[in-house]
């Protein structure tokens, strides 16, 4: 039985683009399970008493219905160097549990502390989150990543960045790379110079 995860901010007791990760799990519902009836997330989270200062991660993990709901203090790594790693079926376009092929790549990033992966020469994700490059005027996203992450939709909603066809030698061409994901805000994401991506 597949199981798929939802990863959601809560931050200070409010929980973080809920409508984004209401939509993704709908899709994701439509294409393995068609005809499924539609989880409402905002019937399902409830926030402990003991939640309502700080940052947490929830993780809604479920299939037809909803298996297990966690909550745990969520602290940002710090991210200074990736490795780019080649991997060309890799396929990660549901965000499941399973994430084997993508921690095997992990694994090979050598003294760096995170992957940049490339599939089929295009830029696609890092380990756990989406990337922005920055050209020194504004940021843009790669056209093909893994996973549409539910931050990079909402960034592209509000304009703040740009899709673009980004493949593995117009690297070098951009000043900086940026991290985000549903838990990395834009304005707190780490940023790596290109310089500190290593091939």
């Amino acid at each position: 039985m597949y199981q798929l995860v939802e990863s959601l901010k809560l931050k200070d007791g409010i929980i973080r683009n809920l409508d984004y990760h209401q939509g993704r799990m709908n899709c994701s519902l439509e294409e393995l399970f068609p005809g499924t009836e539609h989880i409402e997330l905002s019937d399902v989270l409830t926030i402990p008493e003991d939640c309502q200062s700080g940052l947490y991660k929830i993780r809604v993990i479920y299939n037809r219905i909803i298996e297990k709901i966690e909550i745990e203090p969520y602290q940002l790594r710090i991210i200074q160097s990736l490795k780019v790693v080649h991997h060309e079926s890799v396929d990660y376009h549901l965000k499941y549990t399973d994430r084997q092929v993508l921690q095997e790549l992990f694994e090979q990033r050598g003294t760096c502390d995170d992957v940049l992966i490339i599939k089929n020469g295009f830029v696609s994700d890092s380990f756990t989150a989406n990337v922005l490059f920055f050209d020194g005027t504004n940021w843009y996203t790669s056209t093909t990543p893994l996973l549409k992450g539910t931050k990079r939709q909402y960034l592209l909603d509000e304009g703040i960045i740009s899709e673009w066809e980004i493949r593995e030698e117009d690297i070098p061409g951009y000043q900086k790379v940026g991290l985000i994901n549903a838990l990395i805000d834009f304005e707190e994401m780490p940023v790596i110079i290109v310089d500190r991506i290593f091939f």
